[in-house]
């Protein structure tokens, strides 16, 4: 699809998705693309906004917000927009956090756990293959359970820790998303590439889906190089479960 042929397209649903921007973000343009590519409205948001504009769902894009200073996504969790946020996902609203987004929800205690730096203590950017463990949340309902994607990665505090004790309960509960398949990159706890909350609403994961859901713009798959567009099904996943709800 062209950007003239996107501009022309009208969203399928009528849902509103808002795309947040914190000073450092940098794939908020990337990920409203990815909304609008879906069939629904990508609404631009603030950091210093304390309302959400009346959004259906909230992305919380990748970067580094406020430059990372004391830790990774600290100082965006007391933006205004936050605790916006932070409400609207307790009454249910889908929340998506990529990266820095998934850094900011655990700072926002929506999720638990911490992400602190890679085990390598490099930063690393590659195509990223995961599995899928759950397909029952907002944003992966059109995946199937076990399917293995491929979507890029790149952060250097991408390591997800947490005690034993909730990490067993994710793994009890269902709440792991998606574990890094091959490879763990940046030596998450048990392959943990991203987790839910109890409800299933929220959703944080550090590889990119926003980077894979154009052909020729996306990592290799088995169509071809740079054909992959496994990223796409979150944010029509998210579609369908407005639709239901």
């Amino acid at each position: 699809m062209t950007v003239a042929q996107e501009t022309a397209a009208a969203p399928i649903t009528g849902a509103r998705i808002g795309v947040i921007t914190f000073p450092g973000t940098l794939d908020d343009r990337d990920a409203a693309r990815a909304v609008r590519l879906a069939g629904a409205e990508a609404v631009s948001l603030w950091h210093g906004d304390e309302s959400l504009h009346d959004v259906d769902a909230v992305v919380l894009p990748g970067g580094f917000s406020y430059g990372d200073y004391l830790r990774a996504g600290a100082i965006s969790r007391f933006a205004p927009a936050m605790s916006a946020v932070v409400d609207a996902a307790k009454g249910g609203m889908p929340v998506l956090g990529i990266c820095n987004g998934f850094q900011v929800l655990t700072e926002a205690h929506l999720l638990p756990g911490s992400m602190v730096k890679n085990d390598h203590l490099h930063f690393v950017c590659r195509e990223q293959a995961m599995v899928v463990e759950n397909a029952h949340t907002a944003w992966t309902n059109e995946f199937r359970r076990g399917q293995r994607i491929t979507v890029p990665l790149k952060n250097q505090d991408g390591q997800f820790v947490a005690d034993e004790r909730t990490l067993d309960e994710l793994e009890g509960e269902g709440r792991v998303v998606f574990r890094y398949d091959g490879w763990n990159p940046n030596g998450s706890r048990r392959d943990i590439a991203g987790i839910t909350n109890e409800r299933g609403n929220v959703v944080g994961l550090m590889p990119h889906p926003e980077h894979a859901v154009e052909p020729g713009f996306g990592p290799a798959s088995q169509e071809g190089p740079r054909a992959g567009t496994d990223g796409l099904t979150f944010f029509t996943s998210v579609l369908s479960s407005l639709v239901h709800a």
